[in-house]
């Protein structure tokens, strides 16, 4: 089946199969690593992506599911070589650890920041409620959160 979408910033047309999920589209056709595979029944939150504004878990959706959509991964991030303020928060705020559950992290406080650029922590942790993480406890990536809302109110975005 032939899909077209937009994809970090670019917009796409390609076959793809009607059974694969997005997560193995992403990772196995398109060589997007970043988004993890985790627990693959949604539970984890390391495959999150934004899918029309709107943070999804990549395992729970069907690659032709995203014909006519926008997608937005880790890697989309990044802009001209630089950093999102969200990842430059994590990393000044020590809110990642191992690193697996960062980019889905990443990806649903970015949704988040898109539709409410300053949030309380309340709707911080709500936000991040999918995303499972062994390592920090959440305390620092709620700070990181919250810092790259500070940055971005402060006009350093």
């Amino acid at each position: 089946m032939k899909i077209d979408f937009k994809l970090n910033g670019r917009d796409y047309s390609l076959e793809v199969r009607d059974d694969m999920r997005l997560l193995d589209f992403l990772r196995e056709e398109l060589k997007l690593t970043g988004t993890k595979e985790g627990c693959g029944e949604g539970e984890c939150g390391a495959c999150t992506v934004i899918i029309d504004g709107k943070a999804v878990n990549s395992c729970l959706v069907l690659a032709p599911e995203i014909d006519g959509k926008e997608v937005i991964t880790v890697e989309g991030l990044e802009r001209d070589g630089r950093l999102h303020p969200l990842q430059e928060s994590f990393i000044e705020k020590g809110a990642i650890q191992c690193g697996f559950c960062t980019p889905g992290m990443l990806m649903s406080a970015k949704a988040l920041l898109d539709r409410n650029p300053d949030p309380s922590d309340e709707e911080i942790m709500e936000a991040i409620e999918g995303n499972l993480c062994r390592c920090t406890g959440y305390y620092k990536i709620v700070q990181a959160i919250r810092a790259a809302a500070e940055k971005s109110k402060n006009g350093e975005v």
